[in-house]
């Protein structure tokens, strides 16, 4: 059993360490959160610094605030941790491409956090996409939005030189990383980004258009969080049918019922008849034993994380960088 240490001990990090304890592969034996006191449930709340250098563990996961993601991966990697880091990676391309050297330096698994890959929805889309019964992936569309309160202004997240981005590192990037994980890369990127409504240093809302050239295949996405309501929607239109995923499980269920449409197109074109359509409700989360699971398995059988490492992170900072460079305020 893998001895653990976290590194910020707030939802997320506790989210970790329960999902680590439901799969029995690992112990979280230390923790460094800053908000709380000399221990926590009994776990010893040190230092940063001590979780890096601490002898006896084996892994360390990163839970902090953004600006921090980068250099708290690099020192666990050059301490000789296993580390698994909440999204974002960093906050550019060039970000990461120092991390993955790291990484190859250490020989150690790294891998990140992109929960969304790990519903069980979602998982069901990629197999069905990967069969090919459905044919190739002509377009996407996601839509991710909430409310935030008054008191963003506040927080960390509401402050460029912390969060590195607005909506679009919030939540628009685990949009942006399902369309690579379901459709594949892309290589142009247009983009409008503003803060039409909080007037803040991070964008309020992020209109991104996609394309891959080879292919003509394309993805658009609208994170916002001027939509007033939590909202999430997924569609991807095949050749031969589509699959629609509204809704998300979350601990507050604010994000709605989890539901999957998948249907095929029997019909010739123009004509436009959809039939069996299959409506799958999903009631359970499991990504976050998936993910822990998934994470533990590249180290037990010393093998390349696949579902979330750096190339994964590189592309997905790639197209950030280029949504960013594209804004105006």
């Amino acid at each position: 059993m893998y001895k653990v240490g976290i590194i910020g001990y707030g939802v997320m990090g506790k989210t970790r360490n329960t999902a680590i304890t439901e799969i029995k592969r690992g112990k979280v034996i230390a923790i460094s959160e800053p908000n709380i006191g000399a221990d926590f449930e009994g776990i010893p709340n040190v230092s940063h610094e001590e979780i890096i250098n601490h002898p006896e563990l084996d892994v360390i996961i990163v839970c902090t605030p953004n600006f921090l993601n980068k250099d708290l991966t690099i020192r666990a990697l050059n301490a000789g941790k296993h580390v698994f880091c909440e999204k974002p990676p960093a906050f550019t391309g060039a970000d990461i491409e120092e991390i993955k050297i790291a990484e190859a330096n250490s020989g150690k698994i790294l891998m990140y956090g992109f929960n969304h890959r790990h519903h069980d929805s979602v998982l069901h889309m990629k197999r069905l996409i990967d069969s090919n019964e459905y044919g190739k992936v002509l377009w996407l569309r996601g839509r991710y939005g909430k409310s935030v309160t008054a008191d963003y202004f506040n927080q960390w997240r509401a402050k460029k030189e912390l969060a590195g981005g607005g909506i679009l590192m919030d939540q628009g990037i685990h949009m942006l990383d399902l369309f690579l994980f379901l459709s594949g890369d892309f290589d142009i990127v247009k983009a409008e980004v503003s803060n039409l409504y909080w007037h803040m240093d991070v964008e309020d809302n992020a209109f991104v258009i996609l394309k891959e050239s080879a292919t003509g295949k394309v993805a658009s996405l609208h994170s916002t969080m001027s939509q007033w309501r939590h909202l999430f929607s997924l569609e991807i239109f095949l050749e031969k049918g589509y699959m629609v995923l509204n809704g998300l499980i979350t601990s507050t269920m604010s994000y709605g019922e989890e539901t999957l449409s998948v249907a095929k197109n029997r019909s010739t074109a123009p004509a436009a008849t959809w039939q069996d359509e299959v409506i799958t409700k999903y009631v359970n989360n499991n990504s976050w034993r998936y993910e822990m699971d998934h994470f533990f398995d590249a180290i037990d059988k010393n093998q390349p994380v696949t579902i979330g490492n750096s190339d994964d992170a590189l592309k997905l900072m790639r197209i950030i960088d280029k949504v960013y460079e594209q804004k105006d305020f």
